[in-house]
């Protein structure tokens, strides 16, 4: 802007302040004048109004004369209205003017302005004050303390034009209003960066008088002296409540703690001198805590103290019987192990190992053994333990260091012969911290675990009197070390007819008892019963079964809370149309086998962790293919069982009766549903090898006929797993008959009696006695002239 242009402007008087040049301020304006000012310089094109400051801030109507002579004339950048009546603006400086005449005073004051211009003078003083003014400044970032202020102090250090640098530093530093106008009215660069030079200096200067002060008191107020502050006060206070109890009686309490504790010879001797040495721990120090913690622990531990058991035999089966129905063979085998401990009470405590399912009882049957022995149970979780140290405890030396799960459990149990169950045991992870798995083996084995050493306890403690019983879904995540350390029992799945008994027996009274509901306020009929184990539950235990028979007992109890006061409980009949309401919708569908099948598709028996599945295996040719494709998620074992099959009946395909030119001209695709779950393992092998059969040959499979059975590349079928939970899978599915390897025999004694009572079992040695009872009666299998019966008639199949 050129000097001397004339204008006519709003003002507006500021307190406390000067606007400068170039800068941006914000602006809290409360007078009503001055509010009318920002108003019309709003309703303006330019927005423009002259910002100057008053010569007293006390002055609350201030006249031309109780102004300064020179402003800053300045557009208003930005308006906005406050509860409190007063407006936020923020405005930025364009140049300085000088004020010479009121031309209105209401309702708003206008005054007549003459631009001033900004100083242009250069020389090689201005450029050494120039640079002198930017080597002072680079001290503010570390002397002001204020969000930013590195940005700025960068911001500046980089600033080329001398008036600018020094009009932005002006409104950055702790000036009066004086030494602020008076930079504003220098008439040239030389005149401002020496007024701004002198400022900056003092400035400076007592920022780092300031900042030396600061640092001098913090020194004279060390820690020690801090300390000793504290401990005052805290022995006051505690003098002042009647806690003043010297360390002398700590110590004295804990020695005469040691002297009646039953401990062995070489802990006391420890314990002591770990006593000697607290008494010499000041109690401010960490390690004071630590040691008394650590004592606390080690006279809490039953160190020779045992429950007093007596092992009647008697008495353990009826308890057994009481708190389980069925799983016989797995009670036989716990009296039996209690049996030898009976014998000879100082032989080493069994480890057991109870592999199942979920909800077949693994846990409550740990209660149970130890309900029998008289002796106290303790539980913990080893799912997704993945530190070393949960086991064994931290070491002192950590902050926060605690004892091992162990060793609390033996505390919270107060003897050191409980029944221990350590849950979930295959679900235990290892990293970089540790394997957990390999810290069991010491506790664990008989042969270790009589010198446990916890790593926070450091003293050898006895595990061997404690009866560890371990539980576990699968043993396949189990390492081996570990995993024949312990006696395994399996708990295998229930029947339909089984869960309905243990529903009867357990699960419905207790949630009754649960609900507050008598028992002869809600009738449950085996008819109900049974739809609800079929169409809402589909699992190997009773842990589905419990929550729905849960949902009723609410059910019932909701009944009753709407009741008005003094109305009768009349008994609630459970009736099958209401399952629907209060259950939801029908979870499963009755398993039922296909009514008939087409060439290429065989049925199929799975194992799974929640019991025993039907699947189908379905083959198709593809013309003018050669390869075979595998779908269905088959994990290896699966795909080489598809390959070894197909390689079987290609190599016997003339003896077998199979046209061998259908091989040479088909590729092959075998596909397993579901699609979304992965599948894998041997027990598929035969229904491969009858699928591929029947879609080469174009025969259908029986319908009523389901297989498993693994079969090796000479055709022989060798035994698999889980045949009780295929079969029970196969009665749920109605299925009749079952092929099976001649070597699982011994294990359908493990099929409940009305179960195998229902189905016909045919035991196979080779996959030529697969093929004839896999196949319909109207489509006899062999070729022409070879000799074949129909599988009545053969030797070699055993039908049970």
């Amino acid at each position: 802007m050129e000097n001397n242009v004339v204008s006519t402007l709003p003002i507006l008087p500021v307190k406390r302040t000067v606007l400068f040049p170039g800068v941006m301020m914000p602006l809290t304006v409360g007078r009503e004048r001055s509010i009318a000012a920002v108003n019309a310089a709003m309703k303006t094109e330019e927005k423009t109004i002259v910002v100057v400051a008053q010569r007293d801030p006390q002055t609350e109507e201030p006249a031309l004369a109780d102004l300064y002579s020179i402003g800053t004339k300045a557009i208003v950048k930005q308006i906005g209205q406050s509860s409190e009546g007063t407006i936020h603006a923020l405005v930025q400086g364009l140049d300085r003017v000088v004020l010479m005449k009121e031309e209105q005073s209401t309702p708003y004051p206008i005054v007549r302005i003459r631009s001033l211009g900004r100083p242009t003078d250069d020389g090689p003083e201005v450029q050494a004050l120039h640079r002198a003014i930017q080597e002072l400044v680079s001290d503010l970032p570390r002397l002001i303390q204020a969000p930013g202020i590195q940005e700025v102090g960068a911001v500046l250090s980089d600033e080329d034009d001398s008036v600018a640098l020094a009009y932005r530093i002006a409104s950055l530093v702790n000036l009066n209003v004086v030494e602020e106008q008076r930079l504003l009215e220098c008439s040239s660069t030389l005149d401002l960066l020496r007024s701004l030079y002198a400022a900056l200096s003092k400035e400076i200067q007592i920022l780092q008088l300031r900042e030396k002060i600061a640092k001098d008191a913090q020194t004279k107020i060390g820690k020690n002296q801090r300390e000793y502050i504290l401990r005052e006060q805290l022995k006051a206070i505690q003098e002042e409540l009647g806690e003043g109890a010297d360390d002398e009686n700590e110590v004295a309490r804990l020695k005469r703690l040691i002297a009646e504790a039953d401990l062995p010879d070489h802990i006391r001797k420890e314990v002591e001198r770990e006593v000697t040495r607290l008494a010499k721990v000041p109690p401010t120090s960490p390690d004071h805590q630590v040691l008394r913690t650590y004592l606390e622990l080690v006279l809490e531990l039953p160190w020779t103290k045992a429950s007093e058991e007596h092992l009647n035999l008697s008495r353990v089966r009826q308890v057994l019987e009481e708190d389980h129905y069925g799983i016989k063979e797995v009670k036989e085998r716990i009296v039996e192990h209690l049996a030898v401990l009976k014998l000879n009470p100082t032989a080493k405590a069994p480890i057991l190992c109870l592999v199942g399912p979920p909800g077949v009882g693994k846990t409550s049957l740990g209660q149970s053994i130890a309900r029998a022995m008289g002796r106290t149970f303790e539980r913990f979780s080893l799912g997704g333990v993945h530190d070393e140290a949960e086991l064994r405890g931290h070491r002192r030396t950590y902050v926060g260091a605690l004892p091992g799960r162990i060793i609390q459990a033996i505390r919270r149990a107060g003897v050191n012969n409980p029944v221990l169950m350590l849950d979930e045991v295959d679900k235990m992870g290892r990293d970089f911290r540790g394997d957990p798995a390999s810290a069991l083996l010491e506790i664990l084995d008989p042969a270790q675990n009589h010198t446990f050493r916890d790593h926070y306890l450091d003293l050898p403690f006895d595990l061997s009197k404690v009866f560890f019983i371990t539980t576990a879904n699968t043993l396949d995540t189990i390492s081996q070390p570990l995993l024949d350390r312990m006696e395994v029992i399996r708990l295998q799945g229930y029947s339909e007819r089984e869960k309905a008994e243990i529903a009867r027996r357990y699960l419905w009274p207790r949630r009754l008892k649960e609900a507050g509901i008598e028992a002869n306020q809600a009738v449950l009929t085996d008819e109900v019963l049974n739809l609800v184990i079929s169409r809402y539950t589909r699992e190997a235990g009773v842990r589905q079964l419990e929550q729905m028979l849960g949902r009723l007992t609410r059910k019932v109890a909701l009944t009753f809370a709407d009741l008005l006061e003094g109305q009768e409980r009349l008994p609630v009949d459970i009736q099958a149309d209401v399952l629907g309401e209060w259950l939801g919708s029908e979870r499963f569908m009755p398993e039922e086998a296909r009514k008939s099948l087409p060439p290429g598709v065989a049925t199929g028996l799975a194992w799974t962790p929640t019991g025993g599945d039907v699947l189908y295996i379905e083959t198709t040719l593809l013309p003018g293919g050669h390869e075979m494709t595998l779908t269905g998620q088959l994990g290896d074992v699966m795909q080489e069982s598809a390959r070894a099959a197909r390689s079987y009946l290609w190599s016997h395909a003339e003896s077998m009766g199979l046209d061998i030119s259908r091989f040479k001209r088909n590729g092959v695709h075998i596909h397993v549903p579901s699609g979304a779950i992965p599948k894998d393992g041997p027990s598929a092998g035969i229904t491969m090898a009858t699928a591929l059969a029947s879609a080469y040959e174009g025969r259908a499979v029986r319908s009523d006929t389901a297989m498993t059975g693994e079969m090796s590349l000479s055709g022989l079928v060798l035994p698999v797993g889980g045949i009780k939970e295929k079969m029970l899978a196969a009665h749920r599915a109605g299925i009749k008959r079952i092929i099976l390897p001649k070597a699982n025999e011994k294990d359908l004694k493990d099929v409940p009696q009305e179960v195998r009572d229902e189905l016909t079992f045919i035991l196979a040695e080779r996959i030529e006695e697969v093929l004839p009872a896999a196949f319909n009666p109207d489509s006899e299998y062999g070729p022409a002239g070879n000799g074949s019966e129909p599988m009545e008639a053969a030797d070699a199949a055993k039908d049970v």
